[in-house]
């Protein structure tokens, strides 16, 4: 009876604990704060830019799309859907729409870098990391790393994904993902501020949106910055080289259903 009450007095201790931090039934997750999130696009903002950048993209399945924002540490602080609720894009795609802007996020680097070889900084897409990823690829084992915090993903009322309030904001979401979709978000003065993923259509699709939204934002100050794309005017865009299996450059992506011309994308902003 003593072992009973103590494990009920744990389980009440926890629950006051997590309630505390804003991680109760239906809250939101308030793990990092307003003031984490300073200085970058709002949920609404992000919605917009989202909606313009659907509106905008014609390749792909033409499906509505979710998005979410990091900052430079890796915590939500957006998410938005372009649909007309949140049963209109693939409820999967949220949390995978988090992974990406975790990942961009993470594998990017500002200006000006010690590197001789990326003294600009580096900027890495989701989409450049599918084919180093893979079985003999220079980043194997990659997309294993990082897992996504789960609590943070799943936690909250369901109702409020997508919304200002949606569980994940505030907290570090994680997760690694390698494919089309993420990309790091650089201010004027060449710094990474962030992450923006996006996810809801194929890979391909995926890439072509978020690149829109971001450039929407504002938030695509790349001039300068290197990239694997061979593409100056837009260093972190997808690259399709893959023949026979096997990436010419090494950061290939595979081509999906009617895949867009990334190479009509608009440049990246000085």
């Amino acid at each position: 009876m003593r072992k009973k009450r103590l494990v009920l007095a744990i389980a009440g201790l926890a629950l006051v604990s997590g309630m505390a931090q804003g991680r109760g039934p239906g809250a939101s997750n308030a793990g990092g704060g307003a003031a984490a999130c300073a200085g970058l696009p709002s949920q609404a903002t992000l919605k917009s830019a989202l909606i313009a950048a659907v509106a905008a993209e014609t390749s792909g399945l033409d499906f509505e799309m979710w998005a979410t924002i990091v900052n430079r540490d890796g915590i939500v602080c957006a998410v938005a859907f372009s649909g007309a609720d949140r049963q209109s894009q693939w409820p999967g795609s949220r949390v995978i729409s988090a992974q990406k802007a975790n990942t961009a996020n993470a594998f990017s680097l500002p200006s000006p870098l010690t590197s001789t070889k990326y003294p600009n900084g580096l900027a890495l897409s989701t989409a450049n990391l599918y084919s180093a990823v893979q079985p003999g690829g220079s980043l194997y084992g990659l997309q294993h790393s990082n897992p996504v915090n789960t609590d943070d993903a799943y936690g909250g009322n369901p109702t409020t994904y997508g919304q200002p309030n949606d569980f994940m904001v505030g907290g570090r979401i994680g997760g690694v993902n390698v494919f089309g979709g993420g990309l790091a978000l650089y201010d004027a003065t060449h710094q990474v501020v962030g992450g923006l993923g996006v996810s809801g259509d194929t890979s391909c699709a995926d890439h072509m949106v978020a690149w829109r939204t971001r450039n929407n934002l504002g938030l695509d100050h790349l001039t300068g910055v290197g990239g694997v794309s061979g593409d100056p005017a837009r260093p972190d865009n997808i690259v399709y080289d893959i023949v026979g299996g096997v990436s010419a450059g090494g950061f290939g992506h595979p081509t999906c259903l009617f895949t867009g011309d990334q190479a009509s994308l608009p440049p990246v902003s000085p």
